[in-house]
């Protein structure tokens, strides 16, 4: 029979600090309602403290999902991680999450595709399982894109938060899970969004901190235009190739780059905002956090056999769309017990 990917659980984590619209208006000139009008966000998290990098989310997302599946850390074959903001250049933060939570005999390792990288990571992932290589794989997408914030830009500032998600895969030989993908990249793009110093090509220096190079640089208009038309591309693409009408669409879990990009994604699907995830009003852009601090946030109305599509756009640029087949009902939340 064939073997199919399953998520059969999710977890995610954001830090306590709320950064709201109000205070970064006394940061940088911007307005609550000039903010909300173009993107949609109200608010972000901010993960605050000394030596706190991305795998201090990871780890709480992660720990959360094998708590809620009753998982055992020694069960998981494999943790991979998708992050624009690793701990370290080296080792792998899935390495540093990998040993804090207990997997001892998993392999882990990173991966990096900005904002679609979760989606390339959950397809890679998925692979394992469906060869029957590993029975259980974990994917956490975390990302503390305040550390590469330029807190006096206020065209990048308002739009990036910090946060994180997990998801367990394990096979299903009902036809549940992850089904079909459509993911892309044209290092074409480059040059409308990047990180200017900080890897191979321009190392730290004294020179590239005093010009603020490492920092996330886009022209916004350009990146814009190019999210609107692919992200909408491949998830009707995917919708197409799989058959599926927008009345055969349970929901639509887009990454929380912008809420305009997010409702002509849902248009060109032919989708109602009542089918839409959405959750940037409260956390900004989380990049790999995104999409499963949705699947976290809308779990309790996801039901078995819901058609999911998966969509994101990212820098350099990447995109793409997953088709999932949801694998399990609501489980009761025991503090209503």
């Amino acid at each position: 029979m064939k073997i199919t990917a399953a998520i059969t659980g999710v977890g995610a984590y954001v830090p306590d600090y709320v950064l709201t619209n109000q205070e970064l208006e006394t940061l940088v000139d911007t307005t609550d309602e000039w903010i909300t009008t173009r993107t949609g966000i109200k608010e972000r998290r901010i993960l605050k403290g000394e030596n706190q990098g991305t795998s201090v989310m990871a780890i709480k997302a992660v720990q959360q999902l094998l708590e809620k599946t009753g998982t055992k850390a020694e069960e998981i074959d494999l943790l991979i991680c998708s992050t624009t903001t690793p701990d370290l250049v080296f080792p792998a933060t899935a390495n540093i999450v990998s040993a804090a939570v207990g997997t001892t005999k998993a392999f882990s390792f990173d991966m990096q595709a900005a904002c679609s990288g979760f989606l390339f990571a959950l397809a890679t992932g998925a692979q394992y399982i469906q060869t029957g290589t590993y029975r259980k794989v974990v994917v956490v997408g975390a990302d503390k894109m305040s550390s590469i914030i330029d807190y006096t830009d206020r065209a990048n500032c308002i739009i990036f938060g910090d946060g994180a998600g997990a998801v367990l895969l394990e096979p299903n030989t009902d036809g549940f899970g992850v089904l079909d993908q459509v993911l892309r990249s044209d290092g074409n793009g480059e040059q409308y969004l990047h990180q200017k110093a900080g890897g191979s090509r321009r190392p730290p220096s004294a020179e590239t901190v005093a010009n603020r190079e490492h920092f996330v640089y886009q022209e916004g208009a350009t990146v814009f235009k190019f999210a609107v038309t692919n992200m909408a591309n491949v998830a009707a693409q995917v919708m197409e190739r799989n058959h599926l009408t927008h009345d055969d669409v349970a929901w639509l879990v887009p990454h929380q780059a912008n809420k305009r990009i997010i409702d002509a994604t849902a248009n060109r699907m032919g989708v109602g905002p009542e089918k839409v995830m959405l959750n940037i009003q409260r956390y900004g852009n989380t990049t790999n956090g995104t999409i499963p601090l949705c699947l976290a946030d809308y779990e309790s109305q996801l039901h078995k056999g819901d058609n999911l599509i998966l969509a994101a756009f990212g820098g350099g640029f990447t995109w793409g769309s997953v088709y999932i087949k949801w694998a399990y009902d609501p489980k009761p939340d025991p503090q209503s017990a």
